[in-house]
């Protein structure tokens, strides 16, 4: 197979993966399958770095936020971890570590399986209580966190802390709940982990309240409390939080291992569900010269406990269509509990997937999870085979359309060509409406499919048309009066979204969240961006040929430049909205890396300031740097860019720079 067209669909199948995992709260794979899907892809970019864009899944961190709560930016990024299966894999961790760092020991804690939350405490009390969200930006869930008895309202013995942890329900607070609503007629919840992430998102706390939930905090982010991991839980115990008791500490990997081993058959007596051990560095002041990846921190690692495997049938298979036309075949199974959550579907992938395994409907299969709803299918059980089964069969029309599907070389998959698809377009709606595109509030998937389903939207142009239809919008089920005026105004506030919003909503192939923004800074305005040429656009830093081709066929096409012209018309905004790029600008094209601790900017804001003056942060120091922002307990990168004779900058001298001053 092309390496191209599989990384495509590899990062396709991730953001549909990530979305449903984050913002559904329902995934269709299991976590092993993704953590598996993420390893492909990060070999593939690794193989290919010509392929690897800067919107790659591999370079983000989390997922979608709810669209019920307040946008919170967090006062530094909510990493998440990279992910090793083996005991090896684990060595291996160990052996990048020493090579950095000459001395340190572990902290071994159970990997919980709930929901990431940040907790803020100001004068003593708490103040806010976040999701991670993206990462970045997470949601306000204050509220829901105060009715958590694990939580303290305040911390008499200090006065301003940030700490992070996980929400979680425990096995008894599961099956109470599950109970209750079973008893009210209700769907009972999947598994403990979705349970805990539905309850947190509701917008009554009281409901929240009944629902026993809990929480494990494992980070404090006041770095001038403690030195080590272990010495911070300690303190965060005296604070008044939970702390596991089974966190171990380590001297070395070998007794992180034998701790992983003991876990594994002691997890099923655990009054919560883990789906491994978290794996730290013990010691702070290493951190800095361990360092970091752009999604990842490179002193800390999940192991993840082998899947669970179990037996069912395959009743059925049946196709479903994706935005950009691929025809994937999905198994309905008969119904199985895994590890508490009951499954019915897995994704086959593509016909040679299938052939291979030799799939076939009333098939006995084995399937497995790490944690999540929906399996793998790992073998057929040829045994149980009793002559009723049917051969599986790819279908050559699309399901929705009828066209006739085609299969590229080189590719597994099968696509609809037909632009006028309904599927597509359907997909193409609700992409453009979501949080990471055009972010258009109360317009979410449910959403986009109903009004799609019935007529009112069929383009993106539509969407802008639904004042016109307010009427109609007034007269369905669950729609009051404020509930429509919301959502009109969402839409009408949506139009002053930064070009980068619009190029990445309008689902120009191989143009991610990030290239949209390099293609809105580098052109200012879709005018000019719209008259580039191939070559003008592969002058562009982190475009490609492909992504070049791909933006000039785009605007190429009549039907693509109306609905451009369409957009203008209802007042879109077609421009780069701040970000200095000009050469006048304070620092363009200067590359910066950032060091330590400063005194009042944190990495996420001084980043902004550098790139908002056209300038770049890069994560590694190299002859290209022209500029070493360090604070405190600066390390390696400070001592490697006195080598070089970069030039060191306090935040003193960054504000004078920055100011115009010398």
């Amino acid at each position: 197979m092309n390496p191209l067209f599989r990384i495509e669909e590899l990062k396709a199948l991730i953001e549909k993966y990530t979305y449903e995992y984050y913002q559904l709260d329902s995934p269709s794979v299991s976590d092993e399958q993704f953590d598996k899907l993420m390893r492909e892809l990060v070999e593939l970019e690794r193989q290919y770095p010509e392929y690897a864009t800067p919107d790659s899944p591999t370079k983000k961190v989390g997922g979608a936020l709810s669209e019920k709560f307040k946008k919170v930016v967090h006062s530094s990024q909510m990493l998440s971890l990279g992910n090793v299966f083996s005991a090896d894999e684990l060595r291996d961790f160990d052996k990048k570590i020493r090579k950095e760092v000459p001395h340190y020991s572990y902290v071994a804690e159970l990997k919980i399986d709930g929901l990431s939350v940040s907790l803020k405490y100001e004068n003593h009390h708490l103040v806010l209580g976040a999701t991670r969200g993206d990462g970045t930006v997470g949601e306000d869930i204050t509220n829901n966190v105060r009715v958590i008895r694990s939580v303290p309202f305040s911390i008499p013995t200090v006065e301003a802390i940030e700490v992070r942890g996980e929400i979680y329900m425990s096995k008894a607070s599961f099956e109470q709940a599950n109970e209750e609503r079973t008893l009210q007629g209700e769907e009972p919840f999947k598994n403990p982990r979705n349970a805990a992430s539905g309850s947190i998102r509701q917008l009554d706390s009281s409901l929240v309240k009944k629902r026993n939930l809990d929480v494990f905090v494992y980070y404090l982010m006041n770095k001038d409390l403690a030195n080590t991991q272990k010495d911070a839980l300690h303190l965060l115990q005296q604070y008044g939080f939970h702390t596991n008791p089974e966190t171990r500490y380590c001297k070395d990997i070998e007794e992180v291992i034998d701790f992983i081993s003991e876990m594994e058959t002691r997890r099923k007596k655990l009054p919560y569900e883990i789906d491994g051990i978290v794996i730290k560095v013990n010691e702070f002041s290493l951190y800095e010269d361990i360092g970091f990846t752009s999604k990842y921190p490179k002193w800390a690692v999940a192991y993840k406990f082998p899947a669970e495997e179990v037996e069912t049938v395959i009743e059925d298979i049946v196709f479903q269509i994706g935005r950009t036309g691929v025809v994937k075949p999905v198994a309905n199974l008969k119904s199985v509990e895994i590890s508490g959550s009951i499954v019915s579907r897995a994704t086959l992938h593509n016909e040679d997937f299938c052939k291979d395994k030799d799939i076939r409907i009333k098939d006995h299969v084995i399937v497995r999870k790490a944690g999540e709803i929906i399996p793998e299918v790992v073998r057929v059980v040829q045994e149980r085979r009793d002559g009723s089964q049917f051969p599986f069969e790819m279908i050559h029309y699309c399901p929705k359309c009828h066209s006739v599907l085609e299969r590229r070389d080189g590719e597994a998959d099968y696509y609809c060509l037909n632009p006028l698809c309904e599927a597509k377009h359907q997909e193409g709606l609700i992409h453009f409406a979501s949080r990471d595109a055009y972010n258009i509030e109360g317009l979410g998937e449910r959403i986009v499919t109903d009004l799609y389903n019935d007529d009112l939207i069929d383009t993106i142009s539509d969407i802008f048309r639904l004042h016109e239809h307010r009427l109609a919008l007034l007269e369905r089920e669950g729609f009051g009066e404020k509930s429509v005026n919301n959502l009109l105004n969402a839409i009408d506030e949506s139009k002053k979204n930064n070009l980068d919003k619009l190029l990445f909503g309008l689902g120009i192939r191989h143009v991610g969240a990030k290239t949209a923004k390099v293609l809105a800074q580098r052109f200012q305005c879709m005018e000019q961006l719209k008259k580039a040429t191939e070559d003008e656009l592969l002058l562009v830093e982190d475009i490609g040929e492909i992504i070049a081709k791909s933006v000039t066929r785009y605007f190429e096409s009549e039907q693509n430049q109306k609905l451009i012209q369409e957009l203008a018309n209802f007042g879109c905004n077609m421009s780069w909205i701040g970000g200095a790029t000009s050469t006048d600008a304070v620092f363009y094209a200067k590359t910066f890396v950032l060091t330590g601790t400063l005194p009042t900017y944190s990495r996420e804001d001084a980043t902004k300031l550098i790139e908002e003056r056209g300038g770049k942060v890069s994560s590694s120091v190299s002859k290209k740097t022209d500029y070493i922002l360090a604070g405190e307990q600066a390390g390696s990168k400070l001592t490697k860019g006195q080598e070089l004779g970069i030039t060191i900058l306090s935040e003193e001298e960054f504000n004078r720079l920055m100011n115009g001053e010398k």
